[in-house]
């Protein structure tokens, strides 16, 4: 029997949708500008606590139906739950890396 892979790349895709949903939800909500891709220039330039708000609801939705439509997600099985996670671990990764550069958290910590 051959594994169906679809379910466990919507979920990777999923984990990362939503952990994308974080910053920019929370900056909307907020009433804070931060980057976007709708930003000139795109992911630099800082884009509207609305923007935002309409960007990190977006990508809520495309994770929810990315993990809750395709294929059934059990919170129980390893598998789903390490896509999940590593897609969330992946661009949280990535996006850590990029806005600290533009936000100066590169730096030393301070105690």
């Amino acid at each position: 029997m051959a594994l169906n892979y679809l379910p466990l790349v919507a979920y990777f895709f999923g984990g990362a949708f939503l952990m994308n949903t974080l910053p920019h939800l929370v900056s909307g909500v907020m009433g804070r500008r931060f980057p976007s891709p709708f930003a000139k220039p795109p992911g630099k330039g800082q884009s509207s606590a609305l923007t935002n708000f309409f960007w990190g609801f977006a990508n809520l939705i495309v994770g929810y139906l990315l993990v809750a439509h395709v294929g059934d997600f059990d919170v129980r099985n390893w598998e789903h739950v390490g896509a999940l996670g590593l897609g969330m671990f992946l661009i949280g990764l990535l996006t850590a890396s990029h806005f600290s550069s533009l936000n100066g958290g590169r730096g030393p910590d301070l105690a």
